[in-house]
This record gives C-alpha cells, structure tokens and sequence, in this order.
C-alpha cells in the first residue's frame, strides 16, 4: 500500500484532529505504533507542524470518520489521477565519492561468488566499466594488492533485489546456452557499455 509523502507530519496532524487509534495511524503513515505513542505523547517530532492528508488529497473526509467509527478498519489512500513516478529510472546510478573506493571491493566479490555474471550486468550493477572488471579479473588493476572481495550489498553499491534478479537472469541465460539455443538479442546485452566510469 503506498504511503503518505511525509508520515511523520501527517501522524502529527492525525493524533491532533481526530480520533484514530495509535494503531490505525501507524499502518497508515508506514510507523511503528511506539512511534505514534511517542509522538501524542511529545517525545517524539517535537513542534513538528501537522500535514492535512485531506487537504493533500491522500486520503478522504468520509474514509477518516468511518475508521473512527470501527477501529479495527484501516485507513486506505485516495486514488488519485496523478500517475505514480517509477521508484527507478533507467539509466547510471550515481554513486557517492565516498563509496566509489569501494567498487573494486565489490567487483573482487561478484567475480568470486557469481563467475555467471557478464561483464555487463556487473557494469550495470556496480556503476562501472568493462576494462575496470577485466583489470580486477587479471589482477592488473592498479589497486591490485589492496582489493578485498565485499559484499556490494552490504557496500550500500546496489541493492539485494537488483543482485538477485541479475543472478536469476545470468542463470537462465547460462541453462539455454547449455541447451545449444543462445536467444537473440543476447550478443547485444554482452556488448553494452555502461555509461558511468569507476
């Protein structure tokens, strides 16, 4: 269930104007029940300004009065006619300058615990180049004797959904060239080049 864009404001405004249990607010708002006790009680979003979800077309009038009604009902968001932004756009991921010392960590790793990745899908997850990948490979990046395999997940470089479904996809590219059949297109996301550099 989507949830309201600023749920701490929104709680606020909740406890202050109507009679919602702690419970049905924090399913809500995507809280903890604590943390909306926490909030009516003052100690937590201290002289936070309260957001009208109703004012904000997230939710209506007549949904707040009938989960006042019947406690044990949740409050469902208003459908709106504004299309939802994609949660992520195609294209390179930017990667802080704090984290970038840490690809070659995890290009170390992805090569050691999934040999069934492409050099392309690495490039994709990781944010980096073909070259950068083979130099690791070899063991003639520049960095060569400071490389530590890690986790890229744990790195904060991608997330663990993005790993998994490259690894799935590697696999099953991996099982139908087993079976002699190569699908067509496939020459194609080998040879792709990632737009961002290590």
């Amino acid at each position: 269930m989507a949830k309201p864009l600023m749920p701490k404001a929104t709680a606020v405004w909740l406890i202050n104007n109507t009679a919602l249990t702690f419970d049905q607010i924090a399913e809500f708002c995507g809280l903890h029940p604590l943390e909306v006790q926490g909030i009516a009680d003052g100690e937590v979003a201290v002289g936070m300004v309260g957001l009208d979800p109703v004012a904000n077309g997230q939710v209506t009038q007549a949904e707040i009065d009938r989960c006042v009604e019947d406690p044990s009902a949740r409050l469902q968001m208003a459908k709106r006619d504004i299309p939802m932004p994609a949660t992520r756009t195609k294209g390179p991921r930017y990667t802080p300058v704090s984290k970038r010392q840490d690809k070659p960590d995890a290009i170390a790793w992805l090569l050691r615990h999934h040999p069934e990745l492409a050099d392309s899908q690495i490039a994709r997850l990781i944010g980096t180049t073909k070259p950068t990948i083979q130099a690791i490979r070899d063991r003639t990046h520049w960095n060569a004797p400071n490389i530590r395999p890690k986790d890229p997940v744990l790195l904060g470089l991608c997330t663990q959904t993005d790993l998994n479904s490259a690894v799935e996809k590697a696999r099953r590219t991996a099982a139908r060239r087993g079976g002699g059949q190569a699908p067509e297109g496939e020459e194609a996301t080998e040879t792709e080049q990632p737009a961002s550099g290590a």
